[in-house]
Order: C-alpha cells, then sequence, then structure tokens
C-alpha cells in the first residue's frame, strides 16, 4: 500500500529521519506558532508535515497536495543566502514552490502569513 504525503521516490537515510526528528523537537517559537495553525489539515483542509526531507533538503513546512515548500527564516539565514538561493533553485526545477517567511512576520502578522500561505496554494 502507497504512502500517502511524502515525497515519492527519494531515499531517505536512517540519518536524516533523525536529523528531522530532532529539528522537529527543536522547533523555534515562530516555527511552533506556525505549526499550531497548520497542523491536523486546520488551514483549508490541506495536511502538512513539518521538517520533511525533500530531495534531501529539510523543508519547514511541506503540503503535498500543493508541492509547496513553506520556509520560516531565522537570523541564520543572513549567512546562507548562497546556500539558500542554490537549494531553492534545485527545488523550484523539480516542480516545487517555496514561500518564506520571516520569524517576525509570523510572530507580528501570523493571519497576514496565513492568508498568503492559502494564496499560495491555490496557484
Amino acid at each position: 500500500m502507497p504512502i500517502k504525503n511524502i515525497v515519492r521516490g527519494q531515499k531517505v537515510s536512517f540519518e536524516m529521519r533523525e536529523c528531522a526528528k530532532q529539528l522537529r523537537r527543536d522547533a523555534t517559537p515562530a516555527e511552533r506558532i506556525l505549526w499550531k495553525e497548520v497542523r491536523t489539515n486546520k488551514l483549508n483542509g490541506l495536511h502538512f508535515r513539518r521538517q520533511q526531507i525533500v530531495h534531501g533538503y529539510f523543508a519547514d513546512f511541506y503540503c503535498h497536495q500543493r508541492e509547496l515548500i513553506v520556509e520560516v527564516d531565522g537570523g541564520i539565514h543572513e549567512f546562507q543566502q548562497e546556500y539558500d538561493a542554490e537549494r531553492e533553485e534545485y527545488l523550484t526545477a523539480l516542480g516545487f514552490r517555496i514561500i518564506r517567511f520571516t520569524n517576525e512576520e509570523i510572530q507580528k502578522d501570523l493571519e497576514g502569513v496565513l492568508q498568503k500561505i492559502v494564496n499560495a496554494c491555490k496557484k
């Protein structure tokens, strides 16, 4: 029986799975806020997974139905802009759509963030 809501055709090592589990346990405050709003299909019935492995990368939040990756960017992303750009180029070439929000956006304008996610899922 096929497994639903995962990225098919990718091999995931034990180490990657364990790292994803650790990232879920160590979620940032902004990630926890967003997860509370999108978990269990709360956002327009869309199913999101957190710290989903997508072709060798960790997606903060992933909606399989819409092939949408939602990234929550903290301060570290200021120092890894080149890496983020390469990662985004690779994943968008595979057909994934990516939207990014800062920690501050989630903490100060959660309703606006949720509306942007819903709008991105309509496309």
